[in-house]
C-alpha cells in the first residue's frame, strides 16, 4: 500500500492505502470518530471525546478533501469534494451497519 498525506480544513493526516480515495475515505471516517459512536467496542463517552477535542483540538474539514503522495501542500495533489467522501463513507458505513445487524440477527435467530 502507498502512503498518502491528506488534509482538509484543520485536519491533516497521513494514511497508508491503496488509493487516494481510500485514503480520502479514512481520513473522513477519521474526523467522523470525533462526535459518532463508529466503533460500538469504543467506550469512550461524550464528556471524555469533549475532553479529548479539547486538548487535541477538532479536526474540522473544509470543502474539498486534498491528497497526495508526495506531503502536505505537494504538486501532486489531487483535490476530490468533501461532500462526496463523506457521501461515500456514509453509503459504506450504512451498509456495514445493516450487515452487522444482519449477522446479529442471525446469531440470536439460531
Amino acid at each position: 500500500m502507498a502512503k498518502y498525506y491528506v488534509q482538509s480544513g484543520t485536519l491533516r493526516t497521513t494514511v497508508e492505502a491503496e488509493s487516494s480515495r481510500k485514503a480520502a475515505l479514512w481520513a473522513v471516517h477519521q474526523a467522523m470518530q470525533q462526535v459518532l459512536p463508529v466503533d460500538d467496542n469504543d467506550q469512550t463517552t461524550p464528556t471524555s471525546k469533549t475532553e479529548s477535542a479539547a486538548a487535541a483540538g477538532v479536526r474540522v474539514m473544509d470543502q474539498v478533501v486534498r491528497v497526495s503522495q508526495l506531503g502536505f501542500d505537494a504538486g501532486d495533489t489531487r483535490t476530490l469534494s468533501t461532500m462526496d467522501v463523506v457521501r461515500e463513507w456514509n453509503d459504506m458505513f450504512s451498509a456495514l451497519d445493516r450487515l452487522q445487524r444482519m449477522l446479529h440477527e442471525g446469531v440470536t435467530a439460531a
